[in-house]
């Protein structure tokens, strides 16, 4: 008995976390809500930022409360990952050949910007700087118009 519980503990430690999207055409997912929700995202690393900084300076630190705002900061930093890479990367940037030089310059910018949000939803991961907030917003500003060129 005591080995058909361990075996299904590894079982569910080890399986694939479900993501909200398969990578099928399905057409019921929306861009700009994507976007919207990317953007919200970004809200909520920054309250999560300035809240662990307010709690910090504190005489008594409440651990327990820091501890959340720093999970909640790393899930919303991941959701934004996972959004630029599950969703705009996998399914909706489509490639472009070298030969078309506008479509693979146009191409090339949304791979840059969208790597860019992936590149600091990770250092806003690692720190409580907040000019990471505003570079995701840059990033994601930049996505938003160039990816509406469509």
């Amino acid at each position: 008995m005591k080995k058909m519980i361990l075996i299904f503990c590894a079982l569910l430690l080890l399986t694939a976390p479900a993501f909200s999207h398969c990578q099928i055409p399905c057409g019921i997912y929306d861009d700009e809500m994507r976007l919207d929700m990317i953007e919200e995202d970004i809200l909520t690393v920054e309250k999560s930022m300035n809240q662990i900084n307010e709690l910090s300076k504190a005489q008594e630190k409440d651990y327990n409360q820091i501890v959340r705002w720093v999970d909640n900061k790393e899930t919303h930093a991941d959701k934004i990952s996972e959004t630029a890479s599950y969703y705009f990367m996998a399914q909706r940037v489509t490639p472009a050949g070298m030969e078309d030089k506008e479509g693979y310059a146009l191409y090339a910018r949304k791979l840059a910007l969208l790597h860019e949000l992936i590149y600091y939803s990770m250092k806003a991961k690692q720190t409580t700087d907040l000019s990471y907030v505003e570079k995701l917003r840059s990033a994601l500003k930049g996505f938003r118009d160039v990816y509406s060129q469509n």
